[in-house]
Order: structure tokens, then sequence, then C-alpha cells
């Protein structure tokens, strides 16, 4: 086993990638309370937004319009989705809504492979600022852009909950998430509701993509897929619960990470999110039949 000093930049890295997986989780929960939809394109349009946001530095656009690009697309992306097929989506059942954004993961992915392939062995990279100062906790070296990660996943956990909880479209959101049509009959403007979760979600996106291209890798299977662990997280909180997800999230991540460094174990860590979701939702389901039981009898 390694020793506790070998585990240590592991927890850094993972509360930090817990924190982007966070934010991302928040992102699917608010939309699938406002559409039924789950978003499985989330990963794949970061991914892209990310790659032309590389594109336009290397080419000598300044940086911080690289990273607003990123976010402006992939925001654009999410809600021109939304408004095209978020109406047929409404009408569907839940097993449709919830495959609905695969053929959108698939043609971003294509795209992708297509423009920025990798056959080239061609080395892609964003790096922000934040890389290149930080503070040492013990012997561990923390960078900005770590605390950043887990700073906004608690930030945008903390303003989603509040944004919920205390204004009217917050209100529309929880009400069309419990019966659609009769929100609609009391006079919520559903479609503007729904076109909002949807570019809600699109921002937190590209956020992620930028913060997941600088902290893991700029590649396009590698953030498309890391969707799975925000995912996850979202169905440990049964796509319900923000602070549930959070914490699901920055459990995950930590799992995840801290799996790492132990040599056999190593090639298992990216099986964590399937395994912590699939134990989750088995002991919740198991709960819920056992309260029924006691129900009735």
């Amino acid at each position: 086993m390694p020793s506790w000093q070998d585990f240590q930049p592991f927890i850094v890295s993972g509360l930090a990638l817990g924190g982007v997986y966070a934010l991302s989780g928040v992102g699917m929960v608010v939309l699938y309370q406002a559409t039924g939809v789950v978003y499985l394109a989330f990963g794949a349009v970061g991914a892209m937004g990310a790659l032309i946001a590389w594109s336009l530095i290397n080419a000598g656009t300044p940086g911080w319009l690289g990273w607003l690009v990123c976010v402006v697309f992939s925001a654009a992306v999410t809600l021109a989705y939304g408004l095209v097929f978020g109406p047929a989506l409404a009408k569907r059942d839940p097993l449709v809504k919830a495959t609905a954004t695969l053929g959108l993961l698939l043609v971003l992915f294509g795209v992708m492979d297509l423009l920025w392939t990798t056959s080239g062995g061609e080395s892609r990279a964003i790096t922000l600022p934040t890389d290149s100062s930080g503070f040492t906790v013990g012997q561990v070296q923390v960078d900005w852009t770590q605390v950043i990660g887990l700073g906004v996943g608690i930030g945008i956990t903390v303003v989603t909950w509040a944004f919920l909880r205390f204004t009217k479209l917050g209100t529309a959101m929880r009400a069309m998430a419990n019966d659609r049509e009769i929100t609609a009959t009391l006079g919520v403007p559903v479609r503007r509701v729904e076109a909002a979760a949807w570019l809600g979600c699109g921002i937190l996106a590209g956020v992620a993509g930028l913060l997941l291209a600088d902290m893991v890798a700029l590649d396009a299977t590698t953030l498309t897929f890391l969707v799975i662990s925000s995912v996850a997280a979202a169905l440990i909180a049964r796509l319900r619960s923000i602070m549930l997800t959070f914490v699901a999230a920055i459990v995950v991540g930590l799992v995840q990470n801290l799996l790492v460094p132990i040599p056999s174990v190593t090639n298992y860590s990216d099986m964590t999110p399937f395994v912590l979701a699939a134990v989750a939702l088995l002991l919740l389901s198991r709960r819920q039949v056992m309260t029924r039981s006691r129900e009735d009898t």
C-alpha cells in the first residue's frame, strides 16, 4: 500500500475534479427537473468548445476571448438543441427523453474526430493562468486552478439551490418537475422556463469543458465521456437533490483519484462512477421497498 504522503496529491486533485463533476451534475439535474431530459451530450459540448478555444488561442486570439467563445459555443448549441427538439421531447416517454441527446453526442464526437484528428499524435493543451501560481498545504502543491474547480462547484451548487428555492423562475422549474401540464395551465411560460434551463446547462458545460481540458486532458474522447462521472453523481441523487448531487460528485472524484496510486486497482479507477452509482441506486431501491412493505403492514 502507498504511504499517506502518496495519497495527498490525489486528494487535492480528487476534490478539484469532484467540484467540476458537481457543477456538471447540478446543471444536468436542473435541466432534468425542468424538461425531463438527461443531457448526455454535456461532455461532448464542453469538449468541442474547449477544442475551438484551443484552435483560436493557437491562431493568436487572446486567451480570454477563446475561453469566452468556448462558453458561448456550448451555451448556443445546447440552447439551439433545446429550442428545436425540446417541444417534441416534452410529449415523449421518459426512456426517449433519457436517450434523446445521445444523437447530439455522436454528431459532435464525429465532428471533433474529423476536425481535430488525433492520428497525427498532435499534443493539445489549454493552460489557464491560474496553473502557474498557488500555495502549499503540508508537502502538497495546490494550484489555483484546482481551487477554482472546487470553488466553482461549491458556488454553483449554493447559487442554484438558492435560485430554485427563492426565485420565481426557480419555483416554476420545480413546479414543472412535478407536473408540466398543470404548471402550464397556471400561466407559467413553460417554453421560456425550459429555454432558461437549456441555456444554463450549456453555460455550465462550457465552463466544465475548460476546467477539465486544463486539469485532465484536451482530448475529445476523454472529455466527452468524463460526463459519465457527473451522470453518476446525478443518478446517486436520483436527479432530484442539488446538495446530494454535490456530495456524490465529491465522493466520486475522491474515490476515483485515491485508487490511482494503488497499483493493484489503478486500472479499475475508471469504473468508480459506475460502481458507486449502482451501489447507491440499489441501496435506495431497497430502502424504498422496505418502507413500502412497512406501510402495507
